[in-house]
């Protein structure tokens, strides 16, 4: 690997002039004269016990760990059910988003199917993955190791089949986030309508593949995914709170940095986005939640009323795949070196920005179920019953949990078994078998989903 490193820095000037240009070109569509402000994404899907799910990325030990959660939702049972029933919303990054689209494409049907078919597949196969191939090394300086076939054309075939976000919107429930990071302007970049109308593009045709790989785009490891905007085909104007952050000097440094979306609309800057792996900027997609609160300005944002009337049990399970500090380099003088130096100064980075998002994101969990009860108990009898409320109407009937299920905290022997595994796109059914139980048996103990659970049988 030094001898490796040593040509590469030698080499590096002449290789640049020569480099194999790779990229990923753009393939989302502008808006139409015809195309509805809400793209057709599911609305009032809330339920009166409501789960939503947070899947950290990892690759495919992220996927496996977020489907032995989904295995463990669907092994606790209700009257009317199991816990999948309850699901309305599901922010993904990563690995995580195999399973969040996966799911919101094939529900519980796709379930059972999802280890052998998914899980097990060599994705690696198909792909560039050797650093010391000369014609690879050309293809890191010209954009990166893998483009759509190397990757995405393999989603697109046998897990997605195609499909687009229009399918993805038929099923309804839940509404899935998957993001990516818009890598210019630094900040999370969200597969939602809101952020298409913005780029003036209609997601409805979008690939919901592409949608996956822009969200596990590593960078060097795949070359970026490419969005087109389409200034020229808006139909509505920006949000009016993108001037009013530009214009308050207090605004949140989380609020400013989402104003740069307004860039999109502005052909002497943005042209194409130039989207990578979602774990850059937010490992968890949790920053987007706060992020539309603040652009909704309702609230009960990111609901809608009819969901803010209906919901009177909210879990929200955070689900964190990464993996901890590992190496024994701190056991000697010298180290880390080299390519071991880069990978860990980037997980340090992403796990610094983690916490921090789940923290802050555990105070606005407090803060939106106090100003839900606030909006409940503010409105009349003929708005809760125009609202689709319960005849049993209590305004202040509503309860928030956040439960935290990470490798750290699983039981031992699973945690050393998952801590173990490489973050890679191919896996022994062993390590995926261990990820999925691990998690499964992780989520059945969580405190807080034991307490929904009763909650909801009273």
């Amino acid at each position: 690997m030094v001898r490796l490193l040593l040509a590469w820095a030698v080499a590096a000037p002449l290789l640049a002039g020569c480099a194999t240009t790779v990229f990923n070109p753009a393939t989302n569509k502008p808006l139409r004269p015809d195309t509805p402000p809400g793209m057709d994404a599911p609305q009032d899907i809330l339920g009166e016990n409501t789960i939503a799910l947070s899947f950290s990325g990892g690759g495919l030990r992220a996927a496996a760990f977020a489907h032995g959660v989904l295995r463990a939702l669907k092994e606790t049972k209700t009257p009317t059910g199991d816990l999948l029933d309850d699901i309305g919303f599901i922010s993904s990054v990563s690995g995580g988003s195999l399973v969040a689209a996966h799911f919101g494409l094939h529900g519980r049907e796709g379930l059972d199917g999802f280890r052998e078919n998914v899980l097990l597949r060599d994705f690696e196969a198909d792909m560039r993955l050797s650093l010391g191939n000369p014609s690879n090394l050309l293809r890191i300086f010209g954009g990166g190791l893998n483009a759509r076939e190397e990757f995405g054309d393999s989603l697109d075939k046998h897990v997605f089949h195609g499909a687009t976000f229009a399918d993805l919107y038929k099923h309804r429930k839940p509404d899935v986030r998957i993001h990516a990071t818009d890598l210019y302007n630094r900040i999370p970049f969200p597969f939602i309508p809101r952020v298409f109308s913005i780029l003036c593009s209609d997601i409805r045709s979008y690939s919901v593949a592409d949608a996956v790989v822009a969200s596990m785009a590593v960078p060097v490891v795949f070359a970026p995914v490419v969005v087109r905007a389409y200034p020229e085909n808006c139909n509505e104007p920006l949000p009016a709170l993108f001037q009013k952050i530009r214009d308050d000097p207090d605004a949140s440094r989380v609020l400013k940095a989402a104003e740069h979306m307004s860039s999109y609309r502005d052909p002497t800057k943005v042209k194409y986005l130039k989207l990578v792996d979602g774990g850059v900027t937010d490992n968890f997609g949790l920053g987007t939640i706060a992020v539309s609160r603040a652009i909704m300005n309702t609230p009960y944002a990111p609901m809608t009323e009819r969901d803010a009337v209906k919901v009177r049990r909210l879990l929200f399970i955070v689900v964190d795949a990464s993996r901890g500090p590992s190496g024994d380099w701190t056991m000697q003088e010298y180290g880390p070196g080299g390519v071991d130096l880069a990978v860990i100064a980037g997980d340090a980075a992403t796990d610094a920005s983690s916490r921090f998002a789940a923290d802050a994101f555990g105070q606005m969990v407090r803060d939106w179920q106090e100003s839900l009860v606030s909006f409940r108990c503010g409105l009349k009898a003929e708005d809760v019953a125009r609202l689709g409320g319960p005849k049993d109407w209590q305004c202040a009937d509503v309860r928030f949990y956040l439960a935290f299920l990470s490798i750290d905290r699983l039981d031992p022997a699973y945690r050393s078994k998952i801590e173990a595994i490489p973050t890679r796109l191919t896996l022994p059914v062993e390590q995926i078998d261990d990820a999925i139980e691990g998690a499964r048996r992780g989520t059945l103990a969580l405190p807080r989903l034991r307490q929904y659970v009763f909650e909801r049988m009273k």
